[in-house]
């Protein structure tokens, strides 16, 4: 009995039902993320034993803080990719963006410069987790009007929409995708934002998982905690998921 007990203390959560991480900052040096190429690596083979095989990095483009291009985010996942084929590790990975909606994503839609993908025409977009925009839903409805598909960034983390959770029913009618944080399933970021989540999750509003990962403690919590396995076992019985669907391509 007590080797039982034992065994369920070390036991190592299980998300290769997931397949794909589709939110991650593991493209090093270009934003608040892996600091190094040798961090990327040791947070990606971390990530491999927890199942992952595919992943879609999303650095900030953020334009008061990151100023990331399509250049700098692709070379920097070459560099990974290239780092990755010597190791022999068996995990696909390229790289995409999480589009802070500011003026300078105005500025690429209005000069129709395309913006980095997570598949097919799905575009990772955050806003201000202190206000709401008030543009917001303008802003969204522009990027559909360009042929995107908007996927709400963690929208369990804007606390403004537990007050007027009408909001998520607005943007779900428009056609937007919402991708939670793991994290969030265990209250790393706040009770209230894992209460949303919980909320979000019985909506049947949640379309993607991500890890949002940053560095080896987020790594530490999702490998230790049975809470967040069962969740995404669940959801993943539920057939809502659409990680295991992603497609994962070199950049060009």
């Amino acid at each position: 009995m007590f080797g039982l007990f034992k065994k369920r203390e070390h036991e190592v959560a299980d998300l290769s039902g997931l397949v794909t991480d589709m939110h991650n900052h593991l493209i090093p040096g270009i934003d608040d993320g892996s600091t190094d190429l040798e961090s990327s690596i040791v947070m990606i083979r971390a990530m491999h034993a927890l199942g992952y095989r595919k992943f879609i990095a999303t650095p900030h483009v953020q334009w008061e803080m990151f100023k990331n291009t399509h250049e700098i985010i692709e070379n920097g996942a070459r560099l990974v990719q290239a780092r990755l084929k010597e190791s022999e590790m068996n995990v696909e990975f390229r790289g995409a963006a999480e589009y802070f909606l500011d003026e300078h994503v105005d500025e690429l839609l209005e000069k129709n410069i395309p913006l980095l993908t997570i598949h097919k025409n799905m575009v990772l977009v955050e806003f201000s987790f202190i206000r709401q925009p008030m543009d917001l839903k303008e802003k969204l409805f522009q990027l559909q009007i360009k042929g995107y598909q908007p996927i709400i960034a963690h929208p369990e983390r804007y606390l403004y929409f537990g007050a007027h959770k009408n909001l998520y029913d607005e943007l779900h009618d428009m056609d937007c995708i919402f991708q939670l944080n793991l994290l969030s399933l265990v209250g790393y970021y706040g009770k209230k934002q894992e209460e949303l989540a919980q909320y979000l999750i019985k909506k049947k509003y949640v379309s993607l998982l991500g890890s949002d990962l940053h560095n080896l403690r987020h790594i530490n919590i999702l490998r230790a905690s049975s809470t967040i396995s069962h969740t995404v076992n669940r959801l993943l019985d539920s057939g809502v998921l659409l990680n295991p669907t992603l497609e994962v391509q070199s950049p060009p």
